[in-house]
């Protein structure tokens, strides 16, 4: 049972150790006391929600072949160092599934992580047993302008996608995108004129933010310690002042002419990402006559992950559901 492995086995198994490090990246797991804590005691120690479902099914595709894509080559991580260990992880659902899109996860974290271990591995389990290949990709954090860095990491997954669809069984033109936090900001700023019209790639056929931040002016509205910090946290994530975010493609809700149908996911508590952002963001959705959806979970705060155990359980299987009633 993988809950009563702890950390250290499971990722210094040779198995999974050249994605190790990007479990959670920018984060030496290996440093911290909980190393040695099995995955239940960190569950209940710190939080996480379900890893121990990710951890299974990253094992299972291990074992069944390559499943690990570096985006970039050496001579590129050489030049730019941020690159290194940027992936794509594949996660195949069973049989032959041609006629449906494939789909992108990409991980929340705040633009200084990549919480792939709680945000991507389990809940491309959930997609898989609905039929769906999923990607998870691991993008560039902790560098100015993140979530631009992200749009080319995206782009350039998406070559690899293409170069190897035969082997993926996937129509690189047929995908859905799904993120977290920060990562609902960048799979939503891949809608705008930053992303997939500005890499020549096929428009989403969804998108499911989840807790996503969407708006910096109501980060602007929110207590921040002054005006320095409020400037970092923008240049953080598209490499601007806050103001020049505002007034800009970088206010998502203000710029969603090319989004496709939309799901959005969001606990009531959230304490971290407002929920305000979620709301206006469908609200601007729906005023363009776009296809969207909000579920508002009653209970429960920030990253929820896969949902598990509280009210947003399941909430992968609607988000498809959703999907599968507007192409009927």
């Amino acid at each position: 049972m993988f809950e009563k492995k702890t950390l250290k086995e499971l990722l210094e198994n040779p198995l999974i150790s050249e994605i190790a490090p990007e479990a959670i990246s920018g984060w030496d797991l290996s440093a911290e006391e909980f190393y040695d804590n099995t995955l239940c005691e960190i569950t209940k120690k710190l939080g996480w929600n379900n890893p121990q479902r990710g951890f299974e099914r990253l094992f299972e595709v291990a074992e069944n072949g390559k499943y690990y894509y570096r985006l970039y080559s050496d001579k590129e991580c050489e030049n730019s160092p941020e690159k290194k260990g940027r992936n794509i992880i594949f996660f195949p659902a069973d049989g032959e599934n041609d006629d449906k899109p494939f789909i992108l996860i990409v991980p929340g974290g705040g633009f200084v992580n990549v919480w792939s271990v709680t945000e991507g591995w389990p809940v491309a389990d959930h997609f898989n047993k609905r039929g769906y290949n999923v990607f998870v990709l691991t993008y560039r954090v902790m560098t100015e302008g993140s979530a631009l860095k992200a749009m080319e990491d995206i782009s350039r997954a998406m070559q690899i996608i293409r170069d190897n669809k035969d082997e993926f069984h996937v129509n690189p033109d047929k995908y859905i995108t799904c993120g977290f936090s920060a990562g609902g900001y960048i799979v939503c700023l891949w809608n705008t004129e930053k992303g997939y019209r500005a890499y020549g790639i096929s428009k989403p056929m969804a998108c499911f933010p989840i807790y996503p931040v969407t708006s910096y002016r109501i980060l602007a509205e929110a207590e921040v310690d002054g005006e320095l910090k409020r400037d970092e946290i923008a240049r953080t994530g598209v490499g601007c002042s806050l103001t020049d975010a505002c007034n800009s493609c970088f206010e998502i809700p203000d710029h969603v002419e090319g989004f496709p149908p939309t799901a959005v996911f969001v606990a009531a508590e959230d304490e971290l990402v407002d929920p305000k952002h979620s709301k206006r963001l469908v609200a601007a959705i729906k005023n363009k006559n776009i296809d969207c959806m909000l579920e508002i979970g009653p209970t429960g705060g920030h990253g929820f992950a896969d949902g598990s155990g509280m009210c947003m359980e399941g909430w992968p299987e609607r988000a498809v559901d959703w999907f599968e009633n507007l192409q009927k």
